[in-house]
């Protein structure tokens, strides 16, 4: 079987669903399971490692223009079967210990803000046209779903004030970034996240997002002690700052969610710098980049 090569096309559905296949096809062991559907009816996969005991999620792809952050998890859970297969460590770490504690990945929350982002408004499905009106026929930039809701704005923690927030801001109604939706959690995309984060005791969640090379990792009173020494673990091993969001950042988000609902760490990490949608050719450097820190993620 020929490698796969993940900076040699897009990551839409397709190109996803192909490089899913391709890893299953060469470690059976790899578990796939479909979460859902996105609003236009695209499947939200997770892929499984290791044992059920303390798994760590990783999610990417919150926003349709960071899809870069697809590849990056893609590739490291090949890294991972591979890993597993042979038996050898991956910079020096051993992994067997993934044999009982395992991993959780999604590699795309919103699928089709994904391609959205790609393709234009006609990949939003019964949602053209309101596409084509918010963004004007120019979707590059696009972060929401397709019915207009920032993901990464619809989480049940501290909703109220950014709303408030996001009014005062002029920001009132669907459109290609932070609008949090009429309530939270009312997006079909945010609710199998928290049903799967429910349904799984994930000890730690991380969520991928571009760009800036930072990694939030607190949220209010319900921050766990260890979340800071953990985040600054992090930092060190990829060069990342260890930081806070501010102003349209704060609440809303995965991350906030997870530290509120569950009080386990969970952090957000911004990879790469730039200007966003990052190009596929930078994919290389950020990997390189994130690999010891993906790695500790879901061994420490």
């Amino acid at each position: 079987m020929q490698d796969i090569l993940y900076d040699a096309h897009l990551p839409d559905t397709a190109q996803r669903a192909f490089i899913i296949a391709g890893l299953c096809e060469r470690y059976p062991f790899l578990r796939r399971c479909t979460l859902g559907k996105s609003y236009a009816g695209r499947r939200m996969e997770c892929l499984r490692l290791g044992g059920e005991k303390g798994q760590v999620l990783l999610a990417a792809a919150f926003h349709g223009m960071e899809w870069l952050t697809s590849l990056v998890l893609l590739r490291f859970t090949e890294t991972l079967c591979r890993a597993l297969q042979t038996g050898e460590p991956v910079l020096g770490y051993d992994l067997s210990s993934l044999r009982q504690c395992g991993v959780c990945i999604l590699p795309c929350v919103n699928p089709d803000g994904v391609d959205i982002s790609l393709y234009g408004p006609a990949a939003a499905g019964p949602c053209a046209g309101l596409v084509e009106r918010a963004s004007g026929g120019d979707t590059a930039s696009w972060q929401a779903n397709a019915r207009g809701v920032d993901l990464n704005h619809n989480y049940d923690a501290g909703w109220e004030a950014l709303h408030r927030m996001e009014r005062e801001a002029g920001i009132t109604g669907p459109g290609p970034t932070r609008f949090g939706g009429p309530c939270p959690e009312s997006e079909i995309e945010t609710q199998l996240v928290t049903a799967l984060c429910r349904r799984v005791p994930f000890r730690r969640a991380l969520a991928f997002h571009s760009q800036g090379e930072e990694i939030y990792w607190n949220f209010g009173p319900c921050t766990p002690a260890c979340a800071y020494p953990l985040g600054r673990v992090f930092a060190m091993s990829s060069g990342y700052l260890l930081s806070a969001p501010e102003g349209l950042a704060v609440g809303g988000g995965f991350k906030d969610w997870f530290l509120s609902c569950f009080g386990r760490p969970a952090y957000t990490v911004e990879i790469g710098r730039g200007k966003n949608p990052l190009p596929l050719s930078d994919l290389s450097a950020v990997y390189s980049r994130l690999e010891e820190m993906l790695l500790l993620s879901v061994l420490l």
